[in-house]
């Protein structure tokens, strides 16, 4: 099976420490390929399966250590988890084992164990389309379109990525409904939905969870409630309530906690609808391992330009942030510029500029992201008929900020939705 070999020795040039242990021959292999013994033995999720199916074979896993020949079970596995997450794809389609292998998710477990891992930039410019970038390759590739209803169609949508999944969140009628792809079968199913149903939320994902904060609910009314997901389970989790409800807020981890900043809260209850609702300035932290909130004030990036914009509070996109190497960093889109968050004094510096034709309408239909350690600002210029989006990016450093085009694509220059995986 030259095909499989070839595919599998694309990553040899990575460089790991080799555990102690292991037979001679395991070492005389690592020494030549490059690749590593797993610290403890792998298991499959297809292993015990006796079934048959389309194509005929008995079983998933019938012999394992055939996927390479030769090598073994365990280091054929680590030849596969070095190669790209681009190649997937060509190798599920070898035979009914690698195929199996692939879409069973393993693979994406260990790559995390081992600390490999490649992040791509999922967007959506058009109603029900999803596109998926690959900054390595600088390659565009797109997603099966959603089906769904008018509903849910001209409802708000959040997003977010987290493990395997790209989870997508709108509304039927005036129920929740969460839409799931993952790349482990390339397809849409209907996602688990949160205990409390929710729109306008503020989350971010860590690895193979994430947290959902505040948002309102189907009559409008503000939430302070949260919830973790675990997309291993595929279940939601209550979290203690935050200090304050809020709606049209941001979320990001910083340092393992995880932060809701900015958004609108309450004001003045006896005032009409509109007044009612004020900008919020504070952040709110939550520890994982404690469990508790607690609240840091002004740390919203409009504190450092307050009284610059005068449209109504729900008009304004919620804050555009991004977190690099646990650094955060904010995109002020009323004056194209880029701030990074100083947490010993809690301020904002301006840093530099965004790109000349990434525009928004007070802040929407633009994307600022944190991938991998670059920051991505996703855009482009308004036009009437279609247009294109630009991905731009940056990797922090000592030196001034400097914006490297990575990709380009004719699509609609609106960003409606945008999320980055890491896997």
């Amino acid at each position: 099976m030259k095909s499989s070999k070839r595919l599998a020795f694309q990553g040899q040039g990575s460089k790991q420490k080799c555990p102690k242990g292991g037979n001679s021959k395991q070492k005389h292999l690592k020494e030549e390929t490059g690749v590593m013994k797993p610290s403890k033995p792998l298991v499959f999720q297809g292993q015990a399966m006796d079934q048959e199916d389309d194509q005929g074979h008995h079983g998933y896993y019938t012999d394992t250590s055939s996927l390479i020949l030769k090598l073994g079970q365990d280091l054929s596995i680590n030849c596969l988890l070095r190669c790209s997450r681009a190649d997937y794809g060509t190798i599920a389609s070898l035979n009914q084992s690698f195929r199996s292998l692939i879409r069973s998710g393993d693979l994406y477990k260990l790559r995390r164990q081992l600390g490999i891992v490649e992040h791509w930039v999922y967007v959506s410019c058009s109603l029900l389309e999803w596109e998926a970038f690959d900054p390595l390759r600088r390659r565009w590739m797109s997603l099966p379109k959603m089906i769904s209803n008018e509903c849910f169609l001209f409802s708000d949508k959040e997003s977010l990525a987290v493990g395997t999944e790209l989870l997508v969140f709108g509304k039927e009628i005036e129920s929740q409904v969460i839409y799931k792809y993952t790349i482990l079968t390339n397809a849409w199913s209907s996602g688990i939905r949160t205990n409390i149903p929710r729109w306008l939320f503020g989350s971010a994902s860590l690895g193979e969870i994430a947290i959902v904060a505040g948002g309102c609910d189907s009559k409008g009314n503000l939430l302070s409630s949260a919830e973790l997901y675990n997309s291993t389970t595929e279940s939601w989790l209550t979290l203690p309530r935050m200090h304050k409800p809020r709606k049209l807020c941001s979320g990001v981890f910083i340092d393992g906690k995880f932060y809701v900043i900015g958004g609108v809260g309450i004001g003045n209850p006896s005032a009409s609808d509109g007044a009612s609702l004020k900008v919020l300035t504070c952040g709110e932290v939550y520890d994982l391992r404690t469990g508790t909130w607690f609240e840091i004030p002004d740390m919203c990036p409009q504190c450092a330009r307050e009284g610059t914009n005068d449209s109504p509070a729900t008009a304004r996109a919620p804050p555009l942030l991004a977190v690099v190497k646990n650094e955060l960093y904010a995109a002020y889109c009323d004056e194209k510029e880029v701030w990074k968050y100083d947490k010993q004094r809690n301020v904002w510096i301006t840093i530099g500029r965004l790109p000349e034709q990434a525009t928004s309408m007070n802040g929407w239909g633009l994307a600022f992201r944190a991938c991998g350690n670059q920051l991505m600002v996703i855009g482009g210029p308004r036009a009437l008929n279609g247009g294109y989006i630009e991905i731009n990016a940056w990797e922090p450093d000592e030196g001034p900020l400097k914006w490297t085009l990575l990709g380009t694509k004719h699509s609609g220059s609106f960003v409606y939705n945008c999320a980055v995986m890491g896997c």
